[in-house]
């Protein structure tokens, strides 16, 4: 697909990070977009933001949808279809996510399923609803964001992330699984995985909206004693008072997006450039790339942490 003029496109996750970037690019090139998220506002400030940069007639639709709700994953495949008068999609970007429910232990089995079902069942969901009106088109192309923790399924030692890593897994061996679906069934519909490293997103602040959970200056005492190991190894003295601990825990939620190698619009312009090159299997970032070689090069050895002096030694920087 050499050019996303004239085609329509569906973003969900829309309302923030990658997904908002996606539907700002593919419209400022002619794409009209419907894009989707749980949160309204974000949504239609995102519809907003593209509708201003898109060329003349080109219109961006914005959808309240919980892609973890199959009712909601119909109701806004209608309303986009009817939104935008087309009997087709040619573009699905499953773009939406959430953290959480890094420990079986840990971790209510709630958050869990609840972190599950956004990022596996939503891909899969609006897979399904999408696929007949994405075979009408002439050509088309699935997009499922997975990520690193979709082939190596930790943050690091001592931080399981075991719902997120999991659905991740899903998510990857559902774009391969349909590879050859698809060249069977509707030759003219590809499928991309795109694996992002680290992006500067919201995706920390929306996982806690999303689950219910206190912003960090509110979060009690019981709870930040669970968080006091990681916090340790992020930096924070081994005997910090509660108060110390909570103002680590917001420091890192809002470095987590300043402090990321590429950008939101970064990645998308990756996403899009690779795309249009045919690729179907799209690494985002120096670090997504050096961890793929990592992992592959040695995968018996994928958890066994390259270590200097007993200090935890980064994937990128173990390239070196």
């Amino acid at each position: 697909m050499q050019s996303f003029a004239g085609r329509l496109g569906v973003v969900t996750g829309g309302g923030s990070g990658m997904g908002r970037e996606l539907v700002l690019q593919l419209a400022s090139e002619g794409c009209a977009v419907a894009c989707c998220d749980i949160h309204e506002d974000e949504v239609w400030h995102t519809s907003d933001l593209a509708g201003s940069r898109a060329p003349k007639g080109i219109r961006v639709t914005a959808h309240v949808c919980d892609v973890s709700d199959e009712t909601q994953v119909l109701r806004f495949r209608d309303e986009a279809v009817a939104a935008h008068g087309r009997d087709h999609v040619d573009l699905l970007f499953n773009n939406a996510g959430i953290g959480g429910g890094g420990s079986l232990f840990t971790d209510s089995r709630a958050t869990w399923e609840r972190t599950f079902g956004v990022d596996f069942w939503g891909v899969y969901l609006c897979t399904r609803a999408f696929l007949p009106l994405l075979v009408k088109s002439s050509e088309a192309v699935v997009v499922n964001t997975s990520s690193v923790n979709g082939f190596w399924a930790t943050l690091g030692p001592g931080v399981p992330h075991s719902a997120y890593s999991t659905a991740k897994f899903a998510v990857k061996g559902f774009s391969e699984a349909l590879i050859e679906d698809l060249r069977m069934n509707a030759p003219h519909v590809r499928v991309a995985v795109v694996v992002p490293g680290h992006i500067g997103t919201d995706i920390v602040t929306n996982t806690r909206r999303i689950l219910g959970q206190a912003a960090p200056g509110a979060v009690d005492d019981a709870e930040l004693e669970t968080w006091r190991p990681a916090l340790v190894r992020a930096g924070a003295p081994a005997e910090a008072t509660t108060e110390e601990l909570r103002a680590m825990l917001g420091l890192l939620e809002g470095a987590f997006k300043a402090n990321a190698p590429l950008t939101a619009a970064q990645a998308a312009t990756i996403i899009l450039d690779s795309l249009r090159a045919g690729k179907w299997r799209i690494l985002v970032g120096a670090d997504a790339e050096a961890l793929d070689a990592w992992v592959r090069r040695d995968p018996e050895s994928a958890y066994d942490y390259p270590r200097t002096g007993g200090a935890f030694l980064r994937p990128s920087a173990a390239e070196e």
